[in-house]
């Protein structure tokens, strides 16, 4: 119950604007074509509880079917933790959780590590150079 307590306001989520225009930026800066910034979504949580900066959900095969949609994605972001950052490292997290996406855009998410095999981190390492070079 202690736990609860320094939580005083209420959980709350809203569009972010901002992020949608940082998502589809970094997508086009970095010729990320198979992701479709029209079905990733940007969210700013508040009073979250979660210790994340950031978090992806993606739409799963089942909920794709039955509500007769395709595949989609949420980016949010914890206001309190992300709003500190400068905005290098505020697109340093928005690539770590596009890389969660497949290239297939199918609505799962790629999991940090597989089996032993660290290709996510391989992978988001790439993004991040490609990102600091064309910062440049």
């Amino acid at each position: 119950m202690q736990r609860f307590l320094k939580y005083k306001g209420k959980f709350s989520v809203t569009s972010n604007a901002n992020l949608k225009i940082r998502i589809t930026k970094l997508a086009r800066s970095l010729a990320l074509g198979w992701l479709d910034t029209n079905r990733i979504y940007a969210v700013s949580s508040v009073n979250s509880r979660s210790s994340a900066v950031a978090r992806i959900w993606g739409l799963s095969k089942i909920w794709q079917e039955t509500l007769g949609t395709g595949p989609a994605y949420i980016i949010e972001t914890v206001s309190e933790k992300f709003d500190k950052l400068s905005d290098g490292q505020k697109d340093e997290v928005v690539l770590h959780e596009i890389t969660h996406i497949p290239h297939n855009f199918s609505g799962a998410l790629l999991p940090h590590t597989r089996r032993g095999k660290s290709n996510f981190h391989k992978k988001l390492d790439r993004l991040i150079a490609s990102y600091r070079k064309n910062k440049r």
